[in-house]
This record gives C-alpha cells, sequence and structure tokens, in this order.
C-alpha cells in the first residue's frame, strides 16, 4: 500500500518531492501481490496435504450398506440403517456400521482402524467395526451402533477435536506472536525515521524501502503455522497407525514419557486367561468336578477375565452350572455368592444333600424335577478369604505347608492360584494362567532402550507377577495392589520426578490412568476405552505405545524446528530488511525479495510440518537416554491385616521368609549412602526419598564428607546437594 501510495505520488504530483527520489514503483508492487498470492497458493495446497488422514478416515465408510427386512436384501444409504438391522456382506465388502455376527464365518482386515496387518476369523457372537474389510467369506451381522456411535466415527470426532487443540507450546507461540507483532511495528517505524533523518539521499526512498521490507519480511504467519500444522499432521498419523490422541496437550506430554506403568492383565498379556488347575480340598478331592461347578457358578455374573477363565473350563468339561444369588464383586480381592445346584443333574456329576453322602457322585438320564443345593461361595486371593475367617477342611488331613507349597509353585509357574470356599470351609485351589502378548518382550525392551523406565502395576500376587515380569524383561514389578490404591503408586513416580504413562484397560484401571501424566488405554476400539484415557491404542498392542512415543517425540522435534526456523529467520530478515548490511554492501532489501522471502519462510513451515506424514514407525530413530535400572525390591505391597485362621497361618508363614530376608539384607547394606570402597553390589538406600538403590546402576551420584550417595533419579540428587544435612540428619 505504501509503495503503491508512494507511486502514485511520483506519477501526478512529482513536484512535491526532490528529484533525485521520483522513481514509481509500480512494477515492485505488482511483483510483491504477485509473489504473495503464489506463496498463499503453495501453502495452501501443503497444508491441504497435511488433513489427508483426515479425508482418508473420512472415505472409509462405504455409502451403502444391504439390509435382510423380511427375508428380503435391500440396499439402502448407510445412514438410514437403524440399530437391529440384519445386514449381509459378501466376499470382498466393507461393512458399514459396528454390530454382532450372527451367521457366518471369514476373515476381516481391520487394518485401517487398528493399524494391525493381519486379518482377524470373525464368527458368530464376534463383535465387527464398521469401515472393516470382509475376507473371502460370507457374514450376516446385527448392527448395534450406527451413525455417530460408530467407532469410526468416533475415531474421527477424537482425530478432529485433537486437532483443532492447542499444546502448550501452541500458546507459548501465541503469546509470543502477541509481542511481535506491535514490536515489528515499531521496527518498522523506527527503521523509517532514522533513514529519512540519517540516511543518504534520496532519503525517503532509503526509509520508504526500508519500513515496507521489514513489514514485508516480519509477516508472523511462519511463527502461527509452526505448532498447529505438526499436530494436525502427527494426529492424523497417529489414527493411521491405530492411535487415538485425544488432544494435543496429550501429544506434547507424551513427548515427555520417561516412565510407564504397566497393568499386567490384557495389557502386557493377552488378557484370555485359561483354566489351568482345579485342586480340591478335603471332602472335595473326590468331586474335582463338582467343585468346578460350584466355583464356575458364583462366577459367572462376574465380568473378570479370570472368571471368564473359570467359567470357560467348566462349560469345556460340559458340567451344568447352577444359579448365584447375592452376588457380590469385591475389587481386587475376588467374589462370593448363593450358588443353587441341582442335586442330581442329567449327565453331570453333582453333590448330595446329606454329609454322609456328599462324597458320591451321581448320573441319571432323566430327572424331572430335580431337588436344589444352597452353597455359600467364595473365590478370590488370600485377603477375601481371610476376611470371611474361612476354617481348614472338615474332612480329611489336610497340610497347610503343603497348600502355601502348592500355590507358590502355581504361582512361579507364571500362573494365578485362587482360593474357593464352600460353606465356611477352604474347598479347593483353582489356577488360571494368562499367555504373554508375542510382541510384549519387544515393546518393554524398546521402551528400555528409549531410557523410559518401565515398571509392572498389578493386583496379582509378587511369585505370579514377578514370573510374568521376567517373561518381558520387566525388573520394578509393584504387585497385590488394589485398584483404588494404584493412583497412589503413579503419584510416587510423579514425586520422585518422572513424566508418567499408565497403560490399561480403561475400566478398572480409571484412576490410575486419571492420575497418571497421560493414560493410554488399551482397547479392540469397540469399548468405552477410547473414551476413558488420553490415548488409545486400537489394536491391544504395545507396540502401538512404542510407536506412539516415537511419533510424539518426532512431533515435537518437529514443533521446535518450526519455532526456531520462524523465529530465527525473523530475526535475521528483519535486521536485512532494516539495512543492517547498508553499510557494508551499499544495497537495500528489494521488498520484492522481501515478499517472496515472506512467502517461502511459510513455505518452509508448512513442507517440514508435512514430514511428520511420512514418519514410518518400524524406522524410527533411537534417542540414547540415561536409564535407570529398577531394583525389583524397591517396594512391598502385599502387607495385609490378616483376620482369619487359615489366612493368619498364611500371614505368619510369609512374615517368617520376610523377616529372615530383611535380616540378611541388613547384614550385607547400611543406612544412607556408602563409602566409596564399600561392596557397591549392597543395595543403597536414597537418602531424599528413602527407595533402595543399586551402586551399580544408579541414576545419580554425589560426593559429601568423604562419601558417596546413590540416587533413584536426578531430582533426588538436586535436592540432595543444595542440603546434604537436611537428609542426613
Amino acid at each position: 500500500v505504501c509503495a503503491f501510495a508512494y507511486s502514485c505520488v511520483v506519477t501526478f504530483i512529482p513536484q512535491i518531492l526532490p528529484e533525485n527520489a521520483r522513481e514509481p514503483y509500480f512494477e515492485a508492487v505488482g511483483v510483491v501481490i504477485t509473489l504473495m498470492l503464489v506463496g498463499q497458493l503453495l501453502e495452501a495446497r501443503a497444508r491441504v496435504g497435511t488433513g489427508e488422514a483426515m479425508r482418508a478416515l473420512a472415505g472409509l465408510q462405504p455409502k451403502t450398506a444391504r439390509v435382510v427386512r423380511g427375508e428380503i436384501e435391500e440396499e439402502i444409504p448407510v445412514e438410514q440403517v437403524a440399530v437391529g438391522d440384519i445386514i449381509a456382506i459378501r466376499p470382498g465388502e466393507q461393512l458399514p456400521v459396528d454390530g454382532v455376527v450372527i451367521a457366518g464365518s471369514s476373515a476381516v482386515d481391520e487394518s485401517m482402524i487398528t493399524g494391525e496387518s493381519m486379518p482377524v476369523v470373525k464368527q458368530a457372537g464376534s463383535s465387527v467395526t464398521g469401515a472393516t474389510i470382509n475376507g473371502t467369506g460370507s457374514l450376516r451381522y446385527r448392527a448395534t451402533k450406527v451413525g455417530k456411535d460408530t467407532v469410526l466415527a468416533q475415531i474421527i470426532g477424537l482425530v478432529q477435536s485433537a486437532q483443532s487443540s492447542k499444546a502448550p507450546v501452541q500458546r507459548m507461540a501465541d503469546k509470543i506472536s502477541g509481542i511481535f507483532v506491535p514490536i515489528v511495528a515499531l521496527i518498522a517505524v523506527w527503521s523509517c525515521a532514522l533513514w529519512f533523518a540519517f540516511g543518504p539521499e534520496p532519503r525517503v526512498v532509503h526509509a520508504l524501502v526500508a519500513a515496507v521490507s521489514v513489514l514485508l519480511i516480519a509477516c508472523p504467519c511462519a511463527l502461527g503455522l509452526a505448532t498447529p500444522l505438526s499436530v494436525t499432521v502427527s494426529t492424523g498419523r497417529a489414527a493411521q497407525m491405530g492411535v487415538l490422541i485425544r488432544c494435543a496437550e496429550a501429544l506434547e506430554t507424551c513427548g515427555k514419557i520417561n516412565a510407564v506403568v504397566l497393568d499386567k492383565t490384557g495389557t502386557i498379556t493377552a488378557g484370555k486367561p485359561s483354566l489351568t488347575d482345579v485342586l480340591p480340598l478335603g471332602k472335595w478331592r473326590k468331586m474335582p468336578d463338582a467343585l468346578l461347578a460350584i466355583t464356575a457358578s458364583a462366577e459367572q455374573d462376574s465380568e473378570h477375565p479370570l472368571a471368564a477363565a473359570i467359567v470357560a473350563g467348566a462349560q469345556e468339561e460340559h458340567l451344568t452350572l447352577g444359579e448365584a444369588t447375592q452376588f457380590r464383586a469385591i475389587s481386587g480381592r475376588g467374589v462370593t455368592a448363593q450358588v443353587a445346584l441341582p442335586l442330581i443333574s442329567a449327565n453331570n456329576p453333582t453333590v448330595a444333600a446329606d454329609e454322609s453322602s456328599a462324597s458320591s457322585v451321581t448320573f441319571e438320564s432323566s430327572i424331572s424335577s430335580p431337588e436344589t443345593a444352597m452353597y455359600n461361595v467364595a473365590v478370590g486371593n488370600t485377603d477375601l478369604i481371610d476376611d470371611l475367617d474361612v476354617g481348614m477342611p472338615s474332612v480329611g488331613d489336610e497340610d497347610l505347608d503343603d497348600i502355601i507349597a502348592t500355590m507358590e509353585r502355581l504361582s512361579a509357574e507364571g500362573k494365578t492360584p485362587m482360593l474357593a470356599a464352600i460353606d465356611g470351609e477352604l474347598a479347593g485351589i483353582v489356577a488360571v494362567a494368562d499367555t504373554v502378548k508375542a510382541d510384549s518382550q519387544q515393546a518393554i525392551a524398546s521402551l528400555k532402550s528409549r531410557g523410559v523406565n518401565v515398571v509392572m502395576l498389578t493386583g496379582d500376587n509378587g511369585t505370579t507377577a514377578r514370573a510374568v515380569a521376567d517373561q518381558v524383561g520387566v525388573g520394578n514389578v509393584i504387585a497385590g495392589v488394589r485398584p483404588e490404591n494404584k493412583a497412589d503408586e503413579i503419584a510416587k513416580l510423579q514425586a520422585q520426578g518422572y513424566t508418567v504413562a499408565m497403560v490399561g484397560d480403561g475400566i478398572n484401571d480409571a484412576p490410575a490412568l486419571a492420575r497418571a501424566n497421560v493414560g493410554f488405554a488399551i482397547g479392540t476400539g469397540t469399548d468405552v476405552a477410547i473414551q476413558s484415557a488420553d490415548v488409545t491404542l486400537m489394536n491391544g498392542s504395545l507396540m502401538g505405545l512404542v510407536h506412539a512415543l516415537d511419533l510424539t517425540r518426532a512431533t515435537m522435534r518437529n514443533i521446535a524446528q518450526n519455532l526456531g526456523f520462524a523465529l530465527g529467520y525473523n530475526s535475521v530478515g528483519i535486521s536485512i530488511a532494516a539495512g543492517v548490511l547498508y553499510p557494508f554492501t551499499g544495497m537495500m532489501l528489494n521488498p520484492m525479495i522481501a515478499g517472496a522471502a515472506m512467502a517461502f519462510s511459510s513455505l518452509c513451515v508448512v513442507t517440514n510440518a508435512s514430514r511428520l506424514r511420512l514418519f514410518d514407525p518400524d524406522k524410527a530413530l533411537r534417542k540414547t537416554y540415561q536409564v535407570r535400572q529398577p531394583n525389583p525390591n524397591d517396594n512391598n505391597h502385599n502387607n495385609h491385616s490378616q483376620k482369619g485362621f487359615i489366612m493368619g497361618l498364611f500371614s505368619d508363614h510369609k512374615a517368617k521368609k520376610e523377616n529372615a530376608h530383611e535380616s540378611m539384607e541388613g547384614m550385607h547394606s547400611c543406612c544412607g549412602g556408602h563409602a566409596a570402597n564399600d561392596n557397591q553390589s549392597a543395595p543403597a538406600k536414597d537418602p531424599v526419598c528413602g527407595m533402595s538403590v543399586d551402586p551399580a546402576t544408579a541414576a545419580a551420584t554425589r560426593e559429601y564428607n568423604g562419601t558417596t550417595y546413590y540416587f533413584c533419579n536426578p531430582g533426588c540428587a538436586a535436592k540432595f546437594e543444595q542440603n546434604p544435612t537436611q537428609y542426613l540428619a
């Protein structure tokens, strides 16, 4: 505008200007406008590319669906599909909405939703997700979610929400822009004034050129684009990988994670345990099937994976289950129920009513009105049995040491032993095992190589948890923690200076997910886990967590590059535009070049952000961090008050072992730090937080009065360094 106005003055009233300042700049105005329009066009085309992932997601859903109504198949728009409609799917077709298979069997490609390349076999009873692709078989399924309720619609909504949100670093960029604009205006005014007052002839021309060039080259577009474009591209790329990020703040925080807490069941393991052992006690030794039938009857109303394994095991044995009433699930402990089971069941073993015949097993081919017996049943861990004051079996000569040894053996084998009590007496041990996911070990090794402290947090007993941890390479195990107390363990890690990610199923671990800096939900994409965490791993694989961390770190590097380029470019460009090079070169920055440079800066930022679309999780670069190797003996969470007679004996047995262990440990360790020449293989104690630290792998050390002190993390070391006497008193 200034150049055009100046050129008009030169053209129509040149007499008001000095003779040596009567040169018009119409061509400069035209070139500047052209360059700016070309730059905006290139920028717009580049920005369109950043939304490619969203358009790809939106284009996944088919436009029509083949619905079976009244035995007639008709093709209707997908918007008209209603919940409950029966949908027919032929080989190679896309599924229009979510539902449950009622007939047929086929392998379905779910890679567009979960990122998992291997097809998943679907048959009657299996859940299916809209936008997935059917294989060679045919399916009929009942629609359960349509429209905005489908998984695909939720994914698109979450990605849109994340792309429109602002990361904390973006708010910082906005503040910088708010200060930057008035500063640039002042620089332009002062440049004009200084050139007009002290510059060489023609002063008016030099002053005008300096002011216009400063305003052109300092356009803050690049600064404003630096963060949102990177967020847009990365959240879309994450969705393509089967990782849903709810907001930009979670994206930024993921880039800072240095500790990951993993739930065991369903996270490290497959979450589909199977029944492995049924070990009756007392009078039930002669009736193992009856024990299993009663136990499974009590568990059939529970949603816990362990309960489902027991019920499935009973069904595989073709046992008839009884009716459970007064069912109560006690979080982190087990279940209690009153079970009504037929005394005689067709082709199935049952228990007679009177105690004298309790050991008999009866088979009948047909019973019209079978009598039933009521059993008060409890199935769970030692805490539950203890609370109920369960007694030893009244029949038989059971040895407590043998029971303890059996449970320890099962735990050492990676199984989860549960005690079953019937009518106030211990009736048997039921063990369930969960297989470790195929890629859990690889994922945990990858996390460690990236400098992340990995912790297993589980409500299972310590022996079973340690057996699973040893399989996957987790060194720090916190076992025996109830669901409501998991958040406290997260808080302890945060107090040590860690930025913590919690990975769980999104339901039972909700308090811990909320307490963590970032909550990761393991989900199949068809449950409420999508709505319960900051990030959802759609395919349920821990490698998705590794890929998410790699992508977010790459995103934060990309944002830093964009911000650094935008700020550095403007700082250098404004200086050149103001004329700092004139004394050395005798030349001013042409406004045409300034306009082209402004467009180029925005284009560079957009292009750099677009590089995230090419992010390959399998080729992500590893960063080297100093890793703290955790001590598995750091925490002991198995101290529970014991009240029942039997579990009181269990507690005594366990207490003796723990006391013996502590006595041996006390012989080889000392309080506070270790002198430099001490035996460094013995554990030391962090004087700040009190945690045990292996001197060989301590995260930090400090010397004080000739003694070396070891710390679990650099934050504790820094606090100690500020005031050592405070922690040694």
